[in-house]
Parts: C-alpha cells; sequence; structure tokens
C-alpha cells in the first residue's frame, strides 16, 4: 500500500485565506502559492494578466517553475491590486513559521532603520 507523508505540512488560517506551510516550500513555490492565492482571492483568471504576461507564463508562476522579474513581479501586483511588498511579504510568511504580523513589525523596523541611514547619507 502506498502512502503519503503528510506531517510537515501545516495548515494556517490568515484572515479569510487558507494557506498551505510546507517547511521544505523553497522561495518560488512561496510566491507562486502567494499569486494563486490572491488572485483566486481577488476573483481574477490568468487570462486577466494578458495585459502583462502570457496565461501560461502565470500557470508558471503559480507552479513555483519560474520567478519573475521585479519589473514583471511590480506589473503582477498591480493588476491584482496589492503593493508588490505586500506579495512578497505574504511570499515570506508562507515560508515561516513564525506570525504574519511579527514579520510585518520586523520589516517596518528595519525599513525605517534603513531609511534613516539613507537620509542621513543623503545630507552628507
Amino acid at each position: 500500500m502506498n502512502t503519503i507523508d503528510c506531517s510537515p505540512i501545516v495548515f494556517m488560517r490568515a484572515s479569510f485565506w487558507v494557506f498551505v506551510w510546507k517547511p521544505s516550500m523553497n522561495l518560488r513555490e512561496a510566491l507562486g502559492r502567494s499569486i494563486r492565492s490572491l488572485r483566486r482571492h481577488r476573483g481574477l483568471s490568468q487570462e486577466a494578466f494578458d495585459v502583462v504576461s502570457s496565461r501560461t507564463y502565470i500557470s508558471t508562476l503559480e507552479r513555483g517553475l519560474k520567478s519573475p522579474t521585479l519589473e514583471k513581479l511590480d506589473e503582477i501586483a498591480k493588476i491584482m491590486d496589492v503593493h508588490p511588498a505586500a506579495l512578497l511579504c505574504l511570499t515570506y510568511s508562507l515560508m515561516s513559521e513564525s506570525e504574519a504580523s511579527a514579520q510585518i513589525e520586523a520589516i517596518r523596523t528595519e525599513a525605517r532603520r534603513l531609511l534613516a541611514i539613507y537620509k542621513k547619507g543623503a545630507k552628507g
């Protein structure tokens, strides 16, 4: 009898979406799951992205087979009406056991620190 080991799969509930987190998930897979989940939540078909990409390209992203460029990620995020950084935050949340709110706070703190360094350097 063939069995499938599902022990590393943990179901997490974030708002009204249900995501599947796997400890072995790589960045491309997590980004693909994020794109697919958000696209479905927004009620968009893969064809809705034809202004920026083909349906097959979106499909390969969602399956974690390819990684988009920053420009392409920005275009995809705009179609889904979400900031690209929020999409990346969701992606990294899927790869981590920590709470998304803790990650968001860490990002906020680090962004403030980096902005202060940038502003200090820009004055000099």
